[in-house]
């Protein structure tokens, strides 16, 4: 079936979509690279090729209409289906070659990418990845919007419909101060001892956080009010003798360095999160990553027991 061509521009298209998430003509052409003027006048073409009015602006704000917002999300999918047009024309030859943008969450990529970089560029010569931190919510909504070709991820958060590979289990870990009263045994901590604890966890815009946070409440522990941006900070606070945390296994060879810190193992069914690779369905290198995914597990550190700090008395 033969198809007209659009009356509209790809480019076009992609005005538009800077515009709609700045909600700025400034900053959608900065953004763009291309003077406002142009700019303008390209999307007053795309509105009239169209037949909708897109934006509505007044001296302070650019509104995207109703209409607008149908139009904008369409928009999106047609410049994501093209990247992926030119990607697989790109990648026909080696779809190990060129460049990959990954995801990663911050209570993973410091503890793993340093095993994995020299891991990965010596199995991939060709292959240059780009690794990007943040936080899952925003990872995700990027892997959706196509800016993203995969994250590395815990599968117990809100991932919407991915495709997927399991890269390990992450057993949880207990961290205590010396002379509190979870670091008196060498036993794996139970449900019951953690009843009346105070527990400090990350904040809830980090899935980890919100985990631990979860696990802590059904346990019937305390979850401290200070709620700290990164591990360190929370290993920090209870070397100090504040309280205990959590720490996933993968962050305890790093974080856990402290001598006046004892480590105990959970009871089962322990605590724990799966680790694993992510990419958006109808991928078109869906092969590749799970070959990388294979890679990323066999290159991922053995797991082993957390051993308590604390020293039986000699008698």
């Amino acid at each position: 079936m033969d198809f007209p061509p659009p009356p509209f521009t790809l480019r076009q298209l992609q005005y538009a979509v800077a515009v709609a998430e700045a909600l700025s003509f400034k900053k959608a052409a900065e953004r763009c690279r291309v003077s406002q003027p142009s700019l303008s006048a390209q999307l007053a073409q795309l509105e009239a090729a169209l037949g909708v009015r897109l934006f509505e602006r007044d001296r302070r704000r650019v509104f995207v209409t109703a209409a607008g917002r149908e139009v904008i999300e369409r928009a999106r999918l047609v410049l994501r289906e093209a990247g992926d047009l030119l990607e697989l024309a790109r990648r026909a030859a080696d779809p190990f070659a060129g460049t990959l943008c990954l995801g990663v969450i911050p209570t993973i990529s410091p503890y793993l990418l340093p095993r994995l970089t020299p891991v990965l560029h010596a199995a991939y010569p060709r292959l240059r990845l780009r690794w990007r931190e943040d936080k899952t919510e925003v990872l995700v909504r990027d892997l959706h919007a196509g800016s993203l070709d995969g994250a590395l991820l815990a599968l117990e958060a809100e991932l919407g419909e991915v495709e997927r590979e399991v890269i390990a289990r992450d057993p949880f870990v207990l961290v205590a101060p010396q002379g509190h009263a979870l670091a008196a045994s060498h036993a794996n901590v139970t449900v019951a001892e953690l009843r009346g604890a105070t527990v400090f966890v990350l904040q809830d815009e980090h899935c980890f956080g919100k985990q631990a946070a979860a696990f802590c409440s059904d346990t019937s522990a305390r979850v401290d009010a200070l709620r700290a941006t990164s591990l360190t900070t929370l290993v920090q606070v209870v070397a100090a003798g504040e309280g205990v945390t959590l720490l996933p296994a993968l962050a305890v060879p790093y974080e856990a360095t402290n001598p006046q810190l004892c480590l105990r193992a959970f009871a089962e069914p322990a605590p724990a999160r799966t680790i694993a690779l992510v990419w958006r369905k109808g991928y078109p290198f869906e092969a590749a990553l799970r070959h990388l995914a294979a890679t990323i597990r066999q290159a991922y550190p053995a797991p082993s027991a957390a051993v308590p700090c604390h020293k039986e008395s000699e008698g």
